[in-house]
């Protein structure tokens, strides 16, 4: 069965602008959810289909806790399958409508594995923070969950309406956060004059997702559970006309994708998903399927 885009109605527009997050039900198919989680295991075992590594990968086989929430960004360059969703046109196309830009590229992908049995925290933080370095300094990410998810196993919360409150240009380690995980969201209420902050956990089936804005206050809570893990894949994207800020360094990472002398973002390193005039970085064709494509079926 091929897929069917989602139409975004005015009213899940509106919503996302008023809350500066947005849920939906269903994107991707439960059997396209089996063949991204097959790849997690192999991936954090340093398993790179691709022969190239990803640029983060926090958690090794024997030498992290076991308990630590892991982390891989841009998978997307070491494995084919996660490419197949994280550079779809789709998440492109939906996060270009809400964001009201011409189009979208990657900024980069995070594959997520919460182990049960006590996963630790991911500080609540504003993913705006780690990125002044672009002009626009503008990200949407649409996060899916590839298990259903339920507050034992410690689901995405959102802060609601967070996105209207000033930056907090504190960009620090969000991994086994001190003391309370929200509490970095609790100083930036203070100082916006919300006294009482409204946290809405993420409880969505496998295969669902929830796209949010860069200022948005999001994080997760332990995983509970004694059994089950929580297991996600998050596509930060950015506007397809977003470049660097001239003088502005852009970190020991992503300044090694910089030209000299350049402010343009290379589409090697950074490609454009989908725009309204319908390009597309083309060796994504050559590089994997657009798993989200009206054209193409999802199920193998």
């Amino acid at each position: 069965m091929s897929y069917q885009p989602i139409q975004l109605t005015d009213d899940q527009i509106a919503s996302f602008e008023e809350n500066g997050f947005l849920v939906i039900e269903k994107l991707i198919d439960s059997e396209l959810v089996a063949l991204l989680k097959s790849r997690i295991e192999p991936l954090f075992h340093g398993e790179f289909e691709t022969g190239i590594y990803p640029d983060e990968w926090h958690w090794r086989p024997g030498m992290s806790l076991p308990d630590i929430t892991r982390q891989m960004c841009n998978a997307w360059k070491s494995d084919r399958a996660i490419a197949s969703v994280s550079l779809s046109s789709e998440v492109g196309r939906l996060c270009a409508t809400l964001a009201g830009w011409p189009g979208a590229r990657i900024g980069q992908d995070s594959l997520w594995f919460k182990p049960p049995g006590g996963g630790k925290e991911i500080a609540l933080h504003q993913d705006g923070a780690y990125i002044d370095y672009l002009n626009p300094p503008e990200m949407l990410t649409c996060w899916i969950a590839l298990d259903n998810t339920r507050a034992e196993i410690g689901p995405l919360e959102y802060a609601r309406g967070s996105h209207k409150w000033p930056l907090l240009n504190e960009a620090s380690e969000f991994h086994v956060p001190q003391g309370d995980h929200r509490s970095g969201m609790q100083k930036a209420a203070a100082l916006a004059g919300v006294s009482n902050p409204e946290v809405v956990p993420v409880e969505i089936p496998a295969g669902g997702c929830a796209i949010h804005h860069g200022c948005t206050w999001h994080g997760s809570g332990k995983n509970t559970s004694t059994s089950d893990p929580r297991r996600s894949l998050a596509v930060h994207t950015i506007s397809s006309e977003a470049h660097f800020q001239p003088g502005v360094p852009a970190g020991y990472i992503y300044g090694r994708y910089q030209r000299v002398g350049e402010v343009r973002m290379d589409e090697s390193f950074f490609p454009i998903l989908w725009t309204r005039q319908g390009y597309r970085s083309p060796h994504l064709a050559h590089y994997c399927r657009n798993a989200l494509s009206p054209a193409v079926a999802v199920t193998g």
